[in-house]
C-alpha cells in the first residue's frame, strides 16, 4: 500500500514540477521579450515577471528539498548547507506570496470604482503605492530571516551537543515545526491584504451592478468584465494559497516519518499552488494567452509545414 501511495505521489510531483516549469518559464520568456522589443515594462509585467521567478525557485527549492531527504535525513545536513537551503526557501516563498498579494491591490485599484477621497489618492498613484508595499514587506523578510537564523543557530547547538541518531532527529523535528509556524505566522499579513482586496473587489463590482441594473449591456460592460476578470484571477489566488498554507500543517503532522510519505504528501500538495496559479494568470492577461495560443498553433500546424 505504501509503495502504491509513494509511486502516485511520485508522479504527481514530477507532473507539477515539469507543468510549474512551463508555465512560469513562459511567463518570464514572454516579459524578457516584450522588455527588449519596448526596453520598458508594464506594471503588471514587473509584478508577473519576477513573481514568476520567485515561484520557479520555489518549486526548484522543494523538489531539491525532498531529493536531499531522499538520499539523507536533514537531520545530518551540515549547518552552512542547511542555513542556504532555509534562506533560499523563505525569500522565494515571502516573494511568492507578497508579489501575488502586490497583484491583488494592482487589480482593486486600477479597477474598483470609490468615491472615498483616500482610495482616489492611493488609485492615482497606484506605482507608489505598489512600490512602498514592496520595499515595506522587505521589512517581514528581514525580521522572517532573523528568526529563522535564530531557530538554526539553536539547532547547530543542539546537533553538536547531540551525538545519538535519535536525539538529532528529534531535535531537527522540533526545529522544522519552529520553522513552519515561523512561515504560517509571516504569511498571515499578506495573505489577510489579498483577502481584504478581494472583498473590496467584490463590493466595488456589486455597487457598479446595482448602477448598470438598468442598462441591457448588463455583463457586456467593459467595467463589468474586468471586475469579473480580476476576481477569478484572485478567487484562484486565495484558493491555491489556501491549498499551500494546508501543506504547511500537514507537515506538522507526525504520519510516516520512516518512510518520507509525510514529507512528500505535504510537497505535492504545497506544489499544486505555485504550479497552477501561473497558468491562470497566463490565460487571464490577453498578452500572455495569445502567446500561448501561438505557440500551441504553432507547435500543432507548423510543423507540418
Amino acid at each position: 500500500m505504501g509503495s502504491n501511495v509513494y509511486g502516485i505521489l511520485t508522479v504527481v510531483m514530477i507532473a507539477e514540477f515539469i507543468f510549474g516549469n512551463m508555465s512560469n518559464g513562459f511567463i518570464v520568456l514572454i516579459n524578457c521579450i516584450d522588455w527588449v522589443k519596448k526596453r520598458t515594462l508594464s506594471s503588471i509585467g514587473w509584478i508577473l515577471l519576477f513573481l514568476a521567478i520567485s515561484r520557479m525557485v520555489l518549486i526548484w527549492e522543494m523538489l531539491l528539498a525532498w531529493i536531499k531527504y531522499m538520499k539523507s535525513s536533514f537531520s545530518f545536513v551540515a549547518g552552512t548547507e542547511l542555513r542556504g537551503i532555509m534562506f533560499t526557501w523563505v525569500v522565494s516563498n515571502h516573494f511568492s506570496l507578497w508579489l501575488a498579494t502586490i497583484l491583488s491591490i494592482f487589480y482593486l485599484l486600477k479597477i474598483a470604482s470609490f468615491s472615498r477621497p483616500v482610495f482616489l489618492y492611493l488609485k492615482w498613484r497606484v506605482k507608489k503605492v505598489l512600490l512602498v508595499v514592496l520595499l515595506g514587506n522587505l521589512i517581514f523578510l528581514m525580521f522572517n530571516i532573523l528568526q529563522i537564523n535564530k531557530h538554526i543557530e539553536d539547532w547547530i547547538y543542539q546537533y553538536e551537543r547531540n551525538i545519538t541518531w535519535s536525539s538529532r532527529v528529534s531535535e531537527f523535528a522540533e526545529f522544522s515545526n519552529l520553522v513552519l509556524l515561523e512561515m504560517i505566522v509571516f504569511s498571515v499579513t499578506p495573505f489577510t491584504v489579498a483577502l481584504v482586496s478581494f472583498i473590496l473587489l467584490i463590493f466595488s463590482l456589486w455597487k457598479h451592478l446595482q448602477k448598470m441594473h438598468l442598462n441591457s449591456r448588463g455583463e457586456q460592460d467593459p467595467s463589468t468584465k474586468a471586475h469579473v476578470h480580476a476576481l477569478r484571477i484572485m478567487v484562484s489566488f486565495l484558493l491555491l494559497y489556501a491549498t499551500y498554507f494546508i501543506s504547511f500543517f500537514l507537515s506538522l503532522i507526525p504520519m510516516a516519518h520512516k518512510t518520507g510519505l509525510d514529507l512528500m504528501f505535504s510537497i505535492t500538495v504545497g506544489l499544486f499552488y505555485p504550479s497552477s496559479h501561473s497558468f491562470i494568470l497566463i490565460l487571464g492577461h490577453s498578452n500572455l494567452r495569445q502567446a500561448s495560443l501561438w505557440v500551441m498553433a504553432y507547435l500543432r500546424y507548423g510543423q507540418r509545414h
